[in-house]
């Protein structure tokens, strides 16, 4: 076959780009029916704000940076996302790759690498990096699903409480050092807050799904915290403006030392934001993402908010989270939200500044208990016990430790159980030789003395193969072994080692191994570990079928039990 010409390499590659590209049939439903995307994103505006500002704080770059995140990542994402539901800003677990950086590089290093980050993700796009999560085990998602809902009820516990210093690393610690204040100098107000904006929203959501119960409950707890004047915490201040777009903060004799960074921001930006889209994917209704468009979408949405003063951001799952569970049904939702808030930053910033913590509190711990599928959770425990060892420890190790980890453990162990799964199904079988109907009765009790056969099914790794070796140790009083290998699926370096090792073995005893019916791939390592050491001794030895090789191991018979005269 001839080499693609220029001109056809080219059409590909335009092609893979226009399959990036944002559609107008996705906003043809929105546009017919926009009413319940136009809800959800409002009320996610509204459990965003906080968080925007909170997590803009948090990475020392201050409230405009995070608010400012949220707005031009957000329109950005949903345009041109691979996620009809995702919603995208700043996120805790990006905060927490994003403190170091600013401690060592400052601000503007913090905006070089979130723009680095942008490039980096748009080339895994055009790559095809993204379709890998879906190679991504069920298990691993349903304990990120599950950890995710509560890290973020752990997130909100200092808010629910009324406690503004709790300390701590990791949210666990937080959390509990917000308990351990509350204790001391305890008021009811603040928890009572939380809790009713959290009963209101899951007992009328049953009820009545289609009230936006969380509008309800959160306008309600502001005018009642307002009408009694009550001591609790608000908002507060917003800032009221974008900053000017500017590339001022880019250098190019920083990018060396900006790299390493990057690509770990990019891979966490990636990560999270897929496993967030495909739990999306699993709240939703019909929905599935496409992946390599999400990571583009995200790309181009690190590269605009740096623009803007805006820090790094991801798909965030606990926002997807609350514009599926409000009703939406196309990206229109998420981009109603990014403009909402771009409308709150100029227009209604005293408003907002009302709103108690403790209500946004209690719409995301009500959001984190529709977000674990405990159908999901009982069919996979039922599954089987690797599954279920799979699922909690990416559960506990996403609680304990971060995101990252926590997918790394996951697969790691579900790679593990995998190969064991492989290599116990892989066996070595004696079977009864074939193509014997046409010799005597005495020349069959003959050959089946001398000649046994084995059938290897499965995979012959590095996992497998030691049983392999310890199975036809004990093979003796033969001349003959017939090994048929049209069964084996595969051939690794140490397979084909151990195979080797077992032939010498077998030859030092005497032994003659005849292989039949291998496919060409699993005998080219063989023959370059020195199995075969010539081209005839290989002739000799492998045969196509194994009828072929009984034939010829008759005659090896034949000829060493001839009488000699």
């Amino acid at each position: 076959m001839s080499e693609p010409t220029k001109p056809a390499r080219k059409t590909d590659a335009v092609r893979a780009v226009t399959a990036l590209l944002p559609r107008w049939s996705e906003w043809k439903p929105a546009l017919r029916a926009p009413g319940a995307d136009l809800l959800a994103g409002l009320i996610v505006a509204l459990v965003a704000l906080p968080l925007a500002l909170g997590f803009g704080v948090s990475t020392g770059l201050g409230a405009a940076a995070g608010l400012t995140t949220a707005i031009i990542a957000g329109v950005v994402a949903a345009v041109f996302g691979g996620s009809r539901f995702q919603v995208s800003g700043p996120t805790g677990a990006m905060t927490v790759v994003l403190v170091p950086i600013v401690a060592e590089y400052g601000p503007t290093g913090v905006l070089a690498v979130g723009l680095m980050a942008g490039v980096i993700l748009l080339a895994l796009a055009v790559a095809g990096v993204g379709r890998a999560v879906r190679y991504m085990p069920a298990p691993v998602i349903e304990g990120f699903t599950a950890g995710i809902a509560v890290v973020i009820a752990l997130q909100q516990v200092p808010s629910a409480l009324g406690i503004t210093d709790a300390e701590g690393d990791k949210v666990w610690q937080s959390a509990f050092d917000a308990v351990r204040s509350f204790v001391s100098h305890a008021s009811i107000l603040t928890p009572t807050v939380a809790v009713t904006v959290a009963i209101v929203m899951l007992v009328g959501g049953r009820l009545a799904p289609k009230v936006p119960f969380s509008l309800v409950a959160v306008a309600g707890a502001t005018v009642v915290t307002q009408l009694f004047d009550l001591d609790i915490a608000r908002i507060g201040t917003i800032p009221s403006s974008l900053s000017a777009p500017s590339l001022s903060f880019f250098h190019l004799g920083d990018v060396t030392a900006l790299l390493a960074p990057a690509f770990a921001v990019a891979a966490l930006a990636a990560l999270e934001s897929l496993l967030s889209a495909t739990a999306a994917d699993s709240m939703g209704v019909g929905a599935r993402h496409n992946p390599d468009r999400e990571l583009f979408g995200q790309g181009l949405a690190n590269i605009a908010a740096p623009l803007f003063g805006g820090i790094p951001a991801t798909g965030a799952i606990a926002r997807t989270a609350v514009n599926v569970r409000s009703g939406a049904r196309t990206r229109l939702a998420a981009l109603t939200h990014a403009v909402i808030l771009a409308a709150i930053m100029y227009s209604a910033a005293g408003l907002v500044a009302d709103i108690p913590l403790a209500a946004l509190a209690g719409v995301l711990l009500a959001t984190t208990v529709r977000m674990v599928e405990t159908a999901s959770i009982r069919a996979i425990s039922r599954a089987g016990r690797g599954d279920t060892v799979v699922m909690l420890s990416t559960f506990l190790v996403t609680v304990v430790f971060d995101l990252v980890t926590a997918v790394a453990v996951g697969v790691g162990f579900a790679a593990v159980l995998a190969l064991r799964a492989v290599a116990r199904s892989a066996t070595v079988e004696k079977v009864p030789l074939d193509a014997l109907d046409a010799v005597s009765k005495e020349e069959q009790d003959l050959l089946r003395e001398h000649i046994v056969a084995y059938r290897i099914d499965g995979a012959l790794f590095f996992g497998a193969a030691h049983s392999f070796l310890l199975e036809l140790a004990d093979v003796s009083d033969v001349k003959v072994v017939i090994l048929r290998m049209s069964r084996v699926t595969t051939i690794d370096a140490t397979g084909a080692i151990v195979l080797k090792d077992t032939i010498t073995e077998l030859e030092h005893r005497r032994i003659t191994v005849l292989i039949s019916a291998a496919k060409p791939e699993h005998l080219r390592p063989l023959t370059a570990l020195g199995v075969f050491t010539t081209k005839d001794d290989e002739a000799r030895r492998v045969f196509e079928t194994t009828p072929q090789a009984i034939a010829y191991a008759r005659t090896l018979v034949t000829e060493a039990t001839a009488p000699r005269g």
